[in-house]
């Protein structure tokens, strides 16, 4: 990328706090958290409208609970499918009987470790919700086209490709968010390896209507894995997709008649085709997510196969960790330093989350190759399968809620140093620093994720003894946390937990304060972290 040109990069158009380059979910998300957080940001998108496309088809638990601090929980609910569609199950055809299947857990059916419930619901039912969700300016149909560092910003040179040949347009900003995708431009003019398999092959999706209502409707699924491709039921008024690796001679192929196939002899039901996209599944993480001022999310940090619903639901995370940081930077609360943290707490759980959407590959592939086995053996179409994993493993709990960082801005236990941890597939509440505060409830339908917001959060059984403390330069609440949840917090009658604007625990006091700055010095070292090396 340039470096600063001062005669070019000062002349510019517009100047924005944030520029966010991308207008898929993340991109979105990142747009509304900004706003919530007192950011108002620009966001452009290369497309002259929102997907049409489905691709993400799962909303998990966790996403859900950061929708529900959006106050958006509630309508992404009513658009998408009953909890009876989180479930797959694995057919010979569409027209067939299981021979295997599996809930999806955290969506099927509520978990006592959440107060959300992830949700079925297809990508272009969710991108309006998150538009809507914000007022800050969306421009549809323009593209970002070169970047020029600045030392205090970036200047973005966009076209604009409804005005007939494209008129460009340059917008200085403070930080840019590059939200773009899995073929990021603005990693690519970054030079920003990946590591990992990289393209994995090519894939279609073709969306069709057709009468299947009365397989659903006794039998209701997210996906239908088949040996001729997957299914998936688009809204819950209605509408198909079938995806699978796609043919030899894609440009001549006779979608209808392949998908009637796939439904399986004596179907007795015709495709009809409404679009067919090619795609190519990728499996990646950029080996740094920031750059500058510049910083990678979603498919642009990491490209996460699709299987286990994992990657759009990695990117919603990543800009959950990095929008308060950007917030407290921009609003003068949080030393620029702050910002470095982002790649050091995202990093690793891309990389965690790719290995488990490979090994979520390699499962279906063996479930798929058991049949196969089954069949050729001479077994009758009526045997069963029994699935390579046990329900909680397939649950990935850990992954989605347990998560757990190690960085500047996060404090051991009694300010010690932080301990990195794994949690594996399964999923153990903890309140060790660095991971996400567990859901308890405080009061009737008020749980302690429903505590944070803008600001720093105090929980404590001792309110009186800590708001002593609490008047400091950062937005910071103090929450009474009640006795009956010490015990499971790893509290004594005086102790507190201080958690970040993300839900992660930033402290832990075990007992009374050790002195009257404790609070003030801990929320100084979460906020003005001494990262080496800051800016690249």
């Amino acid at each position: 990328m340039p470096e600063a040109d001062t005669g070019m990069a000062s002349e510019v158009d517009a100047e924005v706090a944030v520029l966010i380059v991308g207008g898929g979910p993340v991109g979105l998300t990142a747009r509304a958290l900004l706003e919530r957080w007192g950011v108002r940001a620009l966001l452009v998108e290369k497309h002259v409208e929102l997907s049409p496309f489905p691709r993400s088809r799962l909303v998990n638990v966790r996403t859900m609970e950061i929708y529900r601090q959006l106050g958006l929980a509630a309508e992404i609910t009513a658009n998408a499918f009953a909890p009876e569609y989180g479930r797959v199950r694995f057919r010979d055809t569409l027209h067939g009987d299981d021979f295997a299947t599996a809930a999806m857990i955290g969506v099927h059916a509520p978990v006592p470790e959440s107060p959300a419930i992830g949700v079925v619901t297809s990508q272009d039912r969710l991108e309006p919700t998150l538009l809507a969700a914000a007022d800050s300016p969306v421009r549809f149909g323009v593209e970002l086209i070169d970047l020029v560092e600045e030392t205090e910003s970036v200047v973005a040179v966009l076209v604009d490709h409804r005005q007939g040949r494209g008129r460009e347009t340059r917008v200085r900003a403070r930080y840019v968010v590059a939200a773009d995708g899995a073929n990021s431009g603005v990693r690519q003019r970054l030079a920003i390896d990946t590591a990992g398999p990289g393209a994995l092959g090519s894939f279609t999706t073709v969306l069709f209507d057709a009468d299947l209502d009365r397989w659903r409707a006794h039998q209701p699924a997210g996906v239908y894995f088949t040996a001729h491709g997957s299914f998936g039921p688009l809204y819950p008024e209605g509408g198909w997709a079938w995806f699978g690796p796609t043919p030899e001679d894609a440009a001549h192929v006779d979608w209808p008649a392949l998908v009637s196939r796939a439904l399986g002899p004596g179907a007795g039901v015709r495709a009809d085709v409404l679009r067919v996209q090619q795609w190519m599944m990728n499996a990646f993480v950029a080996e740094r997510f920031h750059h500058g001022r510049i910083l990678l999310a979603g498919d642009a940090a990491h490209a996460i196969p699709p299987i286990g619903g994992l990657g759009m639901n990695t990117g919603v995370a990543d800009v959950h960790n990095l929008c308060w940081k950007l917030a407290g930077v921009l609003h003068g609360w949080a030393h620029p330093g702050l910002l470095e943290t982002y790649g050091t707490e995202r990093h690793p759980v891309a990389q965690r989350t790719l290995r488990q959407s490979v090994a979520n590959t390699q499962l279906m592939v063996q479930v798929l190759n058991r049949r196969r086995d089954q069949l050729q053996a001479g077994e009758g179409a009526s045997a069963q399968v029994e699935l390579p994993w046990s329900e909680r493993y397939f649950a990935q709990l850990g992954l989605v809620l347990g998560v757990g960082y190690h960085s500047a801005a996060v404090l051991g236990d009694d300010g010690t140093p932080p301990e990195p941890s794994d949690s594996g597939t399964d999923y153990v509440p903890t309140t060790r620093p660095g991971h996400r505060m567990p859901h308890l409830w405080l009061a009737h339908s008020r749980s302690t994720l429903d505590a944070f917001g803008e600001w720093f959060t105090l929980l404590t059984p001792d309110p009186a003894r800590w708001e002593q403390q609490s008047s400091t330069p950062w937005p910071l609440r103090v929450e009474l946390l009640p006795e009956e949840h010490l015990e499971r917090c790893g509290l004594r009658p005086h102790g507190a937990l201080l958690v970040r604007p993300d839900g992660h625990l930033a402290a832990r006091w075990h007992d009374r304060p050790p002195s009257d700055s404790v609070l003030r010095n801990a929320v100084t070292t979460t906020t003005r972290p001494t990262a080496p090396g800051a800016g690249r």
